[in-house]
């Protein structure tokens, strides 16, 4: 027997065994980067959406209210980048600059963050402002996120970000009806 043929089954059950590994993996990434996972929030607010509004645009009082987002710079414009910085339950802070996908002042404000260069952590951040009957509105937060790492995280989100989401809209509310 020669080397070349009892080397030969060993070879194939290791490039076998990594063949079944890379499947495996490919396999879990396509199904991070294609499932969602959502966070969301909603209020009613006693005001109008241009009143929710005023208090979401602006953003240079929410150390003053905001338990969630305790800071955010930068323009209000499509396609621009901002700065937020995020308190979850823990009182950690986390500094991101996400591109504003949509201002649609009295309506939409939403935004998405990546860990670059994208499929690993991403999250598009939205609050939409829907208009109820006798001038209150409806205030909905949300976030999607996609990637890789997010089934790694879903209970932390649940635990340290999503009860954010409802502590900003009732802070939120408080302040529009003031």
């Amino acid at each position: 027997m020669t080397t070349a043929t009892t080397k030969s089954p060993l070879r194939r059950r290791v490039l076998t065994a990594l063949g079944a590994v890379v499947a495996l993996l490919a396999g879990y990434c396509i199904y991070a980067i294609a499932h969602t996972t959502v966070l969301h929030a909603e209020i009613e607010i006693d005001a109008t959406p241009d009143e929710v509004w005023k208090v979401l645009a602006d953003r240079a009082a929410y150390p003053d209210w905001n338990p969630f987002i305790i800071s955010s710079t930068g323009d209000l414009k499509t396609g621009a980048k901002i700065t937020n910085i995020l308190k979850d339950t823990n009182g950690d802070e986390t500094t991101f600059t996400p591109e504003l996908l949509a201002v649609d002042p009295g309506r939409e404000l939403r935004w998405i963050g990546k860990i670059p260069p994208g499929g690993i952590f991403d999250g598009e951040h939205s609050f939409r402002i829907e208009a109820l009957p006798d001038g209150r509105s409806r205030l909905i937060q949300e976030e999607k996120f996609n990637g890789i790492a997010v089934p790694f995280t879903v209970g932390m989100l649940n635990k340290t970000i999503k009860p954010q989401f409802e502590a900003m809209n009732r802070a939120l509310a408080a302040r529009a009806t003031n």
